[in-house]
């Protein structure tokens, strides 16, 4: 990762991902972002339209995913390695998308918690954070 165009394209996509999240209320429909901002575990779940809710978060989950396999790929130089990041993008999206559509068509207080920590992963760059150190790791023992 000597190059300096790698590490102006790294800079770049890592500033993607933090504008996606600046303004995260411009380019996305998700009434949760005030809901959770607020004291969430008191008030009944927000007014939602759970197609266009779907839609937008599955949306924010593809660019972040996308962003997130290009920066692997930049870190690693491994084709190998990114095909395996995105097998594991479409299973967790697949895992993360069912659990969260059950909280949204099914909203219980007690439940609130658990569905911000899955809603959580869906629209925000962690599975990025976990596959990084752990891709490094792996490389440091072969």
């Amino acid at each position: 990762m000597r190059n300096p165009i790698t590490f102006i394209v790294l800079m770049v996509l890592f500033a993607l991902l933090v504008l996606i999240r600046v303004f995260e209320n411009e380019l996305f429909y998700d009434p949760y972002l005030l809901f959770f901002k607020s004291d969430y575990l008191y008030v009944d779940h927000p007014r939602r339209e759970i197609l266009k809710l779907s839609l937008f978060t599955t949306l924010r989950f593809i660019l972040n995913s996308g962003i997130s396999l290009g920066i692997i790929y930049l870190f690693f130089k491994d084709k190998s390695i990114v095909k395996f990041s995105l097998v594991i993008y479409v299973v967790a999206y697949v895992i993360l998308m069912s659990c969260f559509l059950y909280f949204v068509i099914n909203p219980k207080q007690e439940d609130y918690y658990l569905f911000f920590n899955i809603r959580r992963f869906l629209i925000q760059p962690l599975i990025l954070l976990l596959l990084l150190p752990a891709f490094y790791y792996h490389k440091l023992k072969q």
